[in-house]
């Protein structure tokens, strides 16, 4: 049976489980979710994860939520011997990808929430501590990416799937990423070659269209 993925468009961190079956050529059962709809509210999905969140598998007997052990878990159960290079057996090479993988989705997400997403919800007005955090994460992505193609070395990885879709969201937001020439080049680089970019971009414009329809205000 195929993995069964309970997602919502418009969410980057589903948009990076679906990269990563993608890339690793998964076949996978879409459940498409609204949240504010209160789909991850219903008894049934409640008996699934009782912390009623996506990105959610059910592979078999087993279930698992949050979209960064989600990824790690499909790669290290399916990946074959053409796809180990992203996610390196190596001890340093996997501890520097799950330091990116970590920074991106305990800061750099968590930071656009903060800054763009939250304000729409209960309509406050943003705070440039947050904004002036936003830029020095951004930088520092852009020195991780110094001398490099890829934001863990020169081969791509489960990082750059995992901030592939967080920057995308980023730019969706109305920030500009041109002032970090590494960034935009990575950027620009990995959307060309991810196998189910696609639905990365799909999220971007849904995340967008969010945004200008909760408040018109926010930009950069």
């Amino acid at each position: 049976m195929p993995v069964e993925l309970y997602y919502e468009l418009g969410s980057p961190p589903c948009a990076a489980v679906y990269m990563t079956a993608k890339a690793l050529e998964l076949d996978i059962d879409l459940k498409e979710m609204d949240l504010l709809a209160g789909d991850q509210l219903k008894p049934e999905f409640l008996a699934i994860n009782p912390q009623h969140c996506v990105p959610t598998i059910v592979d078999d007997e087993l279930t698992i939520w949050e979209s960064r052990p989600i990824m790690i878990y499909l790669f290290e159960k399916y990946a074959k011997d053409d796809k180990k290079y992203l996610y390196p057996e190596d001890p340093e090479k996997r501890a520097l990808i799950n330091q990116r993988m970590f920074f991106d989705v305990g800061t750099f997400y968590q930071k656009i929430i903060d800054y763009y997403f939250l304000p729409v919800f209960i309509k406050a007005e943003q705070k440039e501590t947050d904004f002036h955090r936003l830029v020095e994460i951004v930088s520092f992505i852009n020195f991780f990416l110094a001398g490099e193609k890829f934001v863990a070395g020169n081969t791509l990885t489960l990082a750059d799937i995992s901030l592939y879709a967080t920057t995308m969201c980023l730019k969706s937001c109305g920030f500009d990423i041109s002032k970090y020439s590494n960034v935009e080049q990575w950027f620009n680089h990995v959307d060309s070659i991810i196998p189910g970019a696609e639905e990365n971009r799909k999220a971007g414009e849904i995340f967008k269209q969010f945004l200008a329809n909760g408040n018109n205000d926010i930009t950069e």
